[in-house]
């Protein structure tokens, strides 16, 4: 005991505190995360493909489309899709990509500049809506659906409350198993996705749910998974309308 406490006394080790070991476990799984990447976004592809059928929509929109990844998933299942994406050197490897599939035209536009008088059975968006004016854009994609057409978003949104960081607390654990499996799976095309511009979500799950109420009623919302939110909205049939 007397030679112990002379080798702490003498400036020997301390047993590391449990905020380096924490520092420590950041850094290797920020290390870990960055040599596997994997796309949140695809994750949720299969999920929106089900919503879409299920309404029976045979005409689509895929706002802010990418290179195209939903929209493959999607050609099997409708007559007609139109990808929307702004970002020019994107919607060019989207148009390339495509550009033997008459039912599929990419158009390099933002979603502001659509023609007001297309409408669609089913709009998608998946992590674009935090990049765009919400409101605005709330109201412009009501508008665009078709009569019973069906809206489906996944989007991203700041955290503002404890079961906001309790569910990323999860994904954050979840995410390095994920990033080993799909690396091991992802195609070229899959890894070319990952490469459009990103931005920090604005709004707040409960900012986005009460902007919700007012333009997209009836409107399910659920809390997502790896830093995500859905959104499906069906617009009323015409001759339902009170």
């Amino acid at each position: 005991m007397a030679a112990r406490r002379r080798g702490l006394q003498e400036g020997a080790p301390a047993e590391p505190s449990r905020y380096t070991a924490t520092v420590h476990f950041i850094d290797w799984l920020n290390r870990f995360n960055a040599t596997h990447p994997w796309s949140h976004n695809d994750f949720y592809g299969p999920w929106i493909v089900r919503q879409v059928r299920s309404r029976g929509a045979r005409k689509v929109l895929d706002v802010g489309c990418g290179t195209g990844n939903l929209v493959a998933r999607l050609i099997p299942w409708a007559d007609s899709i139109t990808g929307l994406e702004p970002h020019t050197a994107t919607a060019r490897i989207a148009a390339e990509r495509f550009a033997s599939n008459e039912a599929v035209e990419i158009r390099p536009e933002p979603f502001e500049q659509r023609d007001p008088g297309d409408r669609f059975e089913a709009i998608t968006l998946v992590a674009v809506l935090h990049h765009l004016p919400l409101q605005a854009s709330m109201k412009g994609l009501a508008s665009a659906l078709d009569s019973g057409g069906r809206l489906v978003i996944v989007g991203c949104y700041r955290e503002s409350t404890r079961a906001d960081r309790l569910v990323s607390f999860g994904a954050l654990l979840l995410n390095p198993m994920m990033g080993l499996i799909k690396t091991l799976r992802d195609t070229p095309a899959d890894r070319e996705g990952m490469t459009a511009p990103t931005a920090p979500a604005r709004e707040s799950l409960a900012e986005i749910a009460a902007e919700a109420a007012l333009f997209l009623p009836g409107a399910r919302i659920r809390r997502r998974l790896f830093w995500r939110y859905s959104l499906v909205y069906d617009a009323p049939r015409r001759g339902a309308l009170s």
